[in-house]
């Protein structure tokens, strides 16, 4: 990647518009108004919509693909949607989309990648890869690669946060470390942010963007739909196109233009800020769980500590500590600080009548 072609050299570069293309009416309004904010860079919709379970809403289809393209026709906006197959890729070619995303299930199959990126030898079309479903930075960076390998120029990452297994704030863990780790190792690859993905719901949008606006990510993928309300697909995590643009308008671009990126330190400091916001998160999730514990324990009149438990929690840490060279003392100080902070909980709780 010498060079950043140019699609990517406005910063920043920002893709809206629909979850999935529902209907013409739909989309021609949705469209309408995001020229009207003045913010959108790029118009998205999803065309074909891999579902986790069947008899859900899986796209228009072939159809929506005449309907992005009158959107590119009537309102002068490039245009994008998601590939996961190599039909898809033969239909969207054929058609005249301006460019392509790979979702997060189809970054996470190498054999989907390779059969994608063998279809798209020859062709010089904007390719937008968003991260796998679980933290692989190198599954990553190999699916990069191989577009690359593929003769694609124009490549660039979308960073929408990784599925959690457990509930949690956001509708994905956005592990910050990641897309910054990313960064160092291909510093010319432009990175975008899916808040939409991550935030998992419209109040938590602007802070998710604004984030990525302070790390330095070099825009926005955002999900925008004239009537969130009823959309057949993500309804809680899209925004209305005067939500949308409030959201543009109250973002502050801290580092644009001429101004010196973050150094190596700066990056890594980054690192070690999204690692304890998730010490954090967790940390809260563990007292909540110490709670329930209390109340269970006082049902059943059991004493707030128990000492087998208490001793099989420090031995196993500790040899998991050491594991990982991790000072098995550091542990285990962390942890009497922990079940300290537990134990004053459950206790407070039970002496409740």
């Amino acid at each position: 990647m010498e060079e950043i072609p140019h699609i990517f050299n406005k910063r920043p570069l920002i893709i809206a518009g629909p979850c999935s293309a529902e209907s013409r009416t739909q989309m021609m309004d949705c469209a309408q108004q995001l020229r009207e904010t003045n913010q959108a860079t790029i118009f998205r919709a999803g065309i074909w919509k891999p579902r986790t379970r069947p008899g859900q809403f899986e796209g228009s289809g072939d159809e929506g693909l005449k309907w992005l393209l009158e959107v590119k026709q009537t309102f002068n906006f490039p245009v994008i949607t998601e590939v996961a197959t190599t039909k898809h890729v033969e239909k969207v070619l054929k058609a005249g989309i301006d460019m392509i995303w790979i979702g997060a299930r189809t970054t996470s199959n190498p054999f989907s990648i390779h059969e994608i990126s063998k279809a798209l030898e020859g062709v010089d079309i904007p390719v937008f890869v968003k991260n796998p479903a679980n933290p692989d930075l190198d599954l990553w960076i190999g699916a990069i690669e191989r577009f690359k390998n593929a003769g694609i120029r124009q490549i660039a990452a979308i960073h929408r946060g990784f599925y959690p297994y457990e509930p949690t704030k956001y509708r994905n863990i956005p592990k910050w470390e990641v897309p910054i780790e990313l960064k160092m190792r291909i510093p010319d690859l432009p990175i975008l942010c899916d808040p939409s993905h991550i935030g998992g719901a419209r109040a938590n949008i602007l802070e998710v963007a604004q984030y990525a606006y302070d790390i330095m990510m070099d825009g926005l993928m955002i999900e925008v739909h004239p009537n969130p309300d009823v959309a057949k697909t993500d309804s809680k995590q899209q925004l209305t196109p005067k939500e949308f643009g409030e959201v543009m308008s109250n973002l502050i671009i801290r580092v644009q233009g001429d101004l010196n990126p973050p150094s190596q330190l700066e990056r890594m400091r980054m690192q070690i800020d999204s690692i304890d916001q998730q010490l954090i998160d967790l940390l809260g999730k563990r007292f909540d769980i110490s709670r329930n514990i209390a109340n269970y324990k006082k049902d059943l009149n059991l004493a707030p500590f128990q000492l087998k438990r208490w001793r099989s929690i420090i031995d196993s840490r500790k040899l998991q500590a050491k594991n990982i060279g991790i000072n098995p003392d550091f542990i285990m100080k962390l942890l009497q600080s922990i079940h300290k902070e537990s134990i004053a909980i459950q206790n407070e709780i039970m002496k409740k009548p």
